[in-house]
């Protein structure tokens, strides 16, 4: 058996450390990992060329160089983020870029953040966003993506923040958020969303929840995670009334489900929550509230702000509202109360002290209240106070009063004929 030349092995040998240093010096030099160039240049192919205007981010991203490497750099002026060659950032600016992200891969397993808020994007949202697995931050507010919410997106157990506001996305809520078990802020207003919500008691960590302006219907979700802060539903198509378990939600600070097609009573126990500030539930169909059990001088409470406008709620002016110790903000315009306004509503008007909070809005009009203004009212000053008296049937209530004006007290018939249909 033949044997190689010793000069000829040493050749060979030469050769190939050259060949091996030569590729440790590319990937040296080389600060962005290839996958992620490549993903890179994907993307930014995905995006419309005309609407890369000169002077945007895209418009600068220059692959002859490496861009971990040039982060800031003339080439790569913003957008991009990187640790250690990854990329883990991507934060678009609002340029009007446009496009479609249906066949791009995102084959980008190191990032933290995408946010492409406030571009022109369409088409769906593709199931391969569920490859980000470290993702934290996935905002897509203020496109116009369409279609339905991919349940894969509830396989992304890192993310944070999911933001898909002001789209065109329509089908319902994906049951799979379920496992978003990190998920701190969901916003899906403003789109087409439809069905019933979901259950998400199981999301621990979840503190603001705004579903508004969309078509979801049925009920309000019984079980709601016991961390939230804020929920905000309002114009949809959501019927009942409000669940008795809001009880345990002890963090609770803001609901708004205004707009909906809510009915019957509203429970007493939402008044005196403990730690609800405020509550908005105007332009509903609500047709009476329970009086929460309380002493002569106030109530627990923290509400700040009550919106009970526009619904059907009759009977007389609630007495409890106005011992509401922090309560500065209340509308009960355009429903059927009757009867006077009570004592408790215009002290709470008038006079201000350190231990009560006074009507700043105190908002009464489009009701059937009757008899006279009181005295103390009448002698408030334009800016002193925000008091709408106008729409009811009040005896005398001139136009140069300014609560009195925008719209005349009602015809002695009308209250008469609503006097007569009151039970």
């Amino acid at each position: 058996m033949s044997q190689k030349p010793k000069h000829l092995s040493l050749v060979m040998s030469s050769s190939s450390f050259v060949i091996l240093l030569a590729t440790l010096l590319c990937l040296a030099e080389s600060k962005t990992f290839w996958g992620d160039v490549k993903a890179l240049k994907d993307l930014k192919s995905s995006v419309d060329a005309k609407s890369m205007s000169p002077g945007s981010c895209l418009s600068t991203w220059d692959f002859s160089l490496d861009p971990c490497d040039n982060v800031f750099s003339d080439t790569f002026t913003c957008g991009l983020r990187c640790v250690s060659g990854r990329v883990t950032e991507l934060s678009f600016d609002q340029a009007g870029y446009s496009g479609s992200l249906s066949s791009f891969s995102f084959n980008l397993p190191y990032l933290h953040t995408l946010d492409l808020t406030g571009n022109y994007f369409s088409g769906p949202l593709p199931d391969s966003l569920s490859n980000l697995t470290r993702l934290t931050r996935l905002a897509l507010s203020g496109n116009s993506f369409s279609g339905s919410i991919p349940d894969s997106l509830g396989s992304m157990p890192l993310l944070v923040d999911l933001l898909l506001d002001n789209n065109h996305l329509n089908g319902s809520v994906p049951a799979s958020f379920n496992g978003l078990s990190s998920l701190k802020r969901l916003e899906i207003q403003v789109n087409n969303i439809s069905g019933e919500f979901p259950d998400l008691s199981s999301l621990k960590n979840l503190y603001y929840l705004d579903a508004s302006d969309n078509r979801i219907s049925g009920r309000i979700p019984s079980k709601l995670p016991e961390s939230l802060v804020q929920i905000s539903m309002r114009n949809n198509l959501i019927r009942g009334t409000i669940p008795q378990s809001f009880k345990l939600l002890s963090s609770l600070q803001v609901i708004d489900l205004a707009h909906n097609k809510l009915s019957g009573s509203i429970p007493s126990f939402i008044f005196t929550h403990q730690s609800l500030q405020q509550l908005t539930l105007s332009f509903n169909g609500f047709t009476s509230l329970d009086s929460p059990y309380y002493s002569p001088l106030s109530l627990p409470s923290e509400l700040i702000s009550i919106d009970l406008s526009n619904n059907r709620i009759q009977g007389v002016l609630p007495l409890f509202l106005g011992l509401l110790p922090k309560l500065s903000a209340l509308s009960l315009e355009n429903n059927n109360f009757f009867g006077m306004i009570p004592t408790q509503y215009v002290l709470k008007t008038v006079s201000s002290g350190s231990e009560f909070s006074r009507f700043q809005r105190l908002l009464l009009g489009g009701n059937f209240l009757f008899g006279v203004v009181p005295g103390p009212l009448m002698a408030l000053k334009p800016g002193s106070a925000n008091l709408q008296l106008t729409g009811n049937c009040f005896s005398w209530c001139p136009a140069t009063l300014f609560f009195c004006q925008g719209e005349e007290q009602r015809s002695l018939n009308e209250c008469r004929k609503f006097s007569r249909v009151i039970p």
